[in-house]
């Protein structure tokens, strides 16, 4: 019951939702747009924004910002571009923070970052199984952001067999719901696993044209909603970027009609 609960502040009704990823600081630092956090939290939250997916220090911190907005934790860390060659040379993660803190801070869900591959499966998929343990105890709902090769991987991995693959893997191991990059031919993912699956959105674009045609194809290919970040926050205008993702995936508008909100 108590993850059917938190997961209602995350998914309208409708069963979907525009989550906004502001986790970025973690690792990449104070990056443009994400340097106020409560400036881009007011932001997305007027635009409305179902949900924040953000770090415990930002939720620990503007906990009362984000008030009844969903929030989602991150638990894991990829390592920072002065580790280990950089973030080229990261693909797995490091399990950080605990279910038990999330529940203290009053998450709705949280997160962490696993896959199938080379020297990433057997790290990321332990930490995976281990903390949707820790999630039935405490009735946290799970996300597991699966991608082929791990974090920041090799682009070639990311295929949708690969990630038809790592959808499944993510669903068998205890997530509630998963985060994944999209790919032409998403049906072969959505179709070949049980749980919901939000699609993220990437490095940052120019091409706002481009960046919408996906997001309503993903979601035409049954996708439940996006966790973006760096194509929401840096823009110039957050809110207006989450009004328009929340006409493509709350109101079934076409790209033209949803880029409407940008004007």
């Amino acid at each position: 019951m108590g993850k059917l609960k938190r997961l209602q502040h995350i998914f309208r009704k409708d069963g979907k939702a525009t989550i906004v990823a502001m986790d970025h600081g973690s690792d990449s630092g104070p990056v443009a747009g994400l340097e106020n956090p409560a400036k881009t939290i007011e932001a997305v939250i007027e635009g409305g924004a179902d949900a924040i997916l953000t770090t415990l220090g930002i939720a620990k911190k503007f906990g009362a910002l984000i008030g009844s907005t969903g929030l989602i934790v991150r638990l894991d860390f990829p390592g920072t571009i002065l580790a280990s060659g950089g973030h080229d040379a990261k693909h797995d993660c490091e399990l950080l923070g605990s279910v038990e803190e999330a529940v203290r801070i009053g998450a709705d869900a949280v997160i962490i970052t696993a896959g199938p591959g080379p020297g990433v499966e057997r790290k990321t998929m332990a930490n995976l199984a281990k903390v949707a343990e820790d999630c039935t105890k405490y009735g946290m709902p799970l996300v597991g952001e699966m991608y082929p090769g791990g974090f920041n991987p090799d682009p070639a991995m990311v295929n949708v067999d690969n990630l038809a693959l790592a959808a499944r893997m993510g669903a068998e191991w205890g997530s509630d719901m998963l985060k994944m990059p999209y790919r032409p031919g998403f049906e072969k993912v959505v179709n070949g696993t049980y749980v919901p699956i939000v699609v993220l959105g990437g490095a940052k674009t120019n091409d706002q044209k481009v960046f919408f045609t996906n997001i309503y194809d993903a979601m035409q290919a049954g996708a439940k909603g996006v966790a973006i970040g760096r194509n929401i926050w840096g823009s110039p205008d957050p809110a207006k970027v989450v009004r328009c993702l929340n006409a493509i995936i709350h109101d079934n508008a076409d790209v033209d009609t949803a880029m409407e909100f940008l004007k």
